[in-house]
């Protein structure tokens, strides 16, 4: 079908304008956290909140209060979460991996790097997009919780950003 009639699209141009709004507001509401770097719990929910936000707008059987509804229970879970995750290690340990070394002194860390599935040329990327030409002049690079990639230089001081990081050997 091409077109289903006018009060189909006046349906889902309003429900849309509603529906968009009241999303915005309730992610205004949950705060900065619930927009921040995606790690991959924030993608499952940043996810669901599209589909909710797709399902609401465009499935007939969906009503406006039943999407609403929908958004401020994800929002509400995703922020109770964020709070068991700020005050608990198991949760923040359940929830939230673990930033993972992937080059150290000079050395690709070739289990590691199997086991996050990244390649050299992604690490070598990730060190020209510093503006490092030389990987002698970098101390690690960390895959972080969030999947960006951090490039500690080299220095003579202790590299107390890296205190969180565990060397794994083989």
């Amino acid at each position: 079908m091409f077109f289903n009639g006018w009060s189909a699209v006046g349906r889902t141009a309003l429900f849309g304008l509603i529906a968009y709004i009241a999303l915005v507001a309730f992610l205004r509401v949950s705060g900065k956290r619930t927009l921040s770097m995606m790690d991959p719990f924030d993608f499952v929910i940043t996810t669901a909140l599209g589909s909710t936000l797709a399902q609401t707008i465009l499935s007939p059987g969906v009503s406006l209060a039943e999407g609403l509804s929908a958004f401020a229970i994800l929002i509400a879970l995703q922020f109770a979460v964020t709070l068991l995750n700020l005050n608990t290690k198991f949760m923040r340990h359940l929830i939230k991996p673990d930033p993972q070394l992937l080059f150290y002194r000079g050395e690709f860390l070739y289990d590691a790097m199997k086991q996050e599935r990244v390649h050299e040329v992604e690490i070598r990327a990730a060190v020209r997009s510093q503006g490092i030409a030389s990987l002698e002049e970098v101390e690690a690079v960390v895959l972080e919780a969030n999947s960006s990639f951090s490039v500690i230089k080299r220095s003579d001081k202790s590299p107390t950003a890296m205190c969180d990081i565990h060397l794994r050997t083989s």
